[in-house]
């Protein structure tokens, strides 16, 4: 089959999902996932938390600027996607001047002692806790409801999802772009490069800018409740230096060993040994054993060289339009991304401030 659309968006990720959905307020716009269904590799596997200073200055930028939407997503929810966490980081002496980093230009923190760390987080070893910050504004993500939500305005405002559509092709004809998927081939004026781990990929069949979006696995496990606690009310809970964190989930804990291994893209799982020492690093943080890992998984987190989103037109390849190097911060920044894709799109002035924008452009790589 073939069919003309205005906007044809690589990946249904959150970030794809989310821009579609905008877009298609106006425009004709199809999302094709190379995947049996939408958000199965990075959307599916994050840590589903909003945290404002998390990320550089952009980052922290976007993080505000989606926050309303999060907070009352009209035409997504009924409701809030948020709901009440808290993040604290620990730092032992050597992961001092980690957390100082952390702390300068962020908003809304509070010093912890020891003693009030653990009476949050009462596993924690006071001994080992030489500093402490915590962010109550951080919240929980409902990241389901959110891309269900994205996608049913998608399809409400009259766009269309096709899975199992990994893209093969990419062609520009002079005006418009032809995108071959399995044995159809779809054409649009613009095209999103929302692919995720495979976004440098794409970029390559399209003959783009060749950025370096590199994945990195991230790995999880979920352990059962420390015997005689319930974690439900616990923050988030991680080393400064980011070497480990926890998070409750379902009554139980999701502890990470927060591992940036480099990959190729694929389909991620845990590496026995990686968790393995990641879990040994927080077993040395709290009073508990790490006695039985009940399930794990793996994720991929994909960053351009600098860790900055890379999002805008490309300056090489005409209506390819960058919406990648999401890293960990994909779903909390995907409202503002994706207002910030319609703007451009549609050569309006965006609602962040410009040198964001810049921060965020594909021209940076350029030359």
């Amino acid at each position: 089959m073939s069919a003309n659309f205005d906007v044809i968006v690589i990946g249904g990720g959150i970030a794809g999902i989310s821009a579609a959905a905008e877009l298609a307020r106006d425009m004709s716009v199809l999302v094709l996932e190379a995947e049996p269904q939408t958000g199965y590799h990075a959307t599916g596997r994050s840590a589903a938390i909003f945290i404002r200073n998390y990320g550089n200055d952009t980052l922290r930028a976007l993080n505000a600027a989606s926050a309303p939407v999060l907070e009352i997503p009209e035409g997504i929810s009924d409701r809030s996607l948020l709901s009440p966490r808290g993040e604290m980081l620990v730092a032992d002496e050597s992961e001092l001047p980690a957390l100082e980093a952390y702390a300068a230009g962020a908003v809304g923190l509070e010093r912890l002692s020891p003693e009030q760390a653990v009476e949050l987080v009462p596993i924690l070893r006071p001994e080992r806790i030489a500093g402490a910050l915590i962010e109550w504004d951080a919240q929980d993500i409902d990241v389901d409801r959110m891309l269900a939500g994205y996608a049913s305005l998608l399809k409400r405002r009259g766009g269309q999802i096709v899975t199992g559509a990994r893209v093969s092709a990419l062609t520009h004809t002079g005006q418009d772009w032809q995108v071959q998927a399995g044995d159809d081939t779809y054409t649009a004026p613009i095209v999103i490069n929302a692919a995720g781990a495979w976004a440098s990929q794409v970029a390559a069949l399209a003959g783009a800018l060749p950025v370096d979006v590199a994945p990195l696995r991230r790995s999880a496990a979920i352990l059962p409740a420390p015997e005689g606690y319930d974690p439900t009310g616990w923050p988030l809970f991680a080393s400064a230096a980011e070497n480990w964190y926890a998070k409750p989930e379902a009554g139980k804990l999701m502890v990470s060993p927060a591992d940036e291994d480099p990959v190729e893209p694929h389909d991620a799982w845990a590496d026995d040994m990686v968790l393995a020492e990641g879990l040994y690093r927080f077993e040395q943080a709290v009073t508990v054993p790490v006695t039985r890992v009940e399930t794990s998984w793996a994720g991929l987190r994909s960053f351009a060289p600098d860790r900055t989103p890379v999002v805008g037109f490309d300056p090489r390849a005409d209506g390819f339009f960058w919406l990648a190097g999401q890293g960990g911060y994909g779903v909390q920044t995907a409202p503002a991304l994706a207002a910030l894709t319609v703007a451009l799109c549609r050569g309006a002035t965006p609602a962040i401030e410009p040198e964001v924008v810049a921060a965020l452009s594909p021209a940076r790589f350029d030359g």
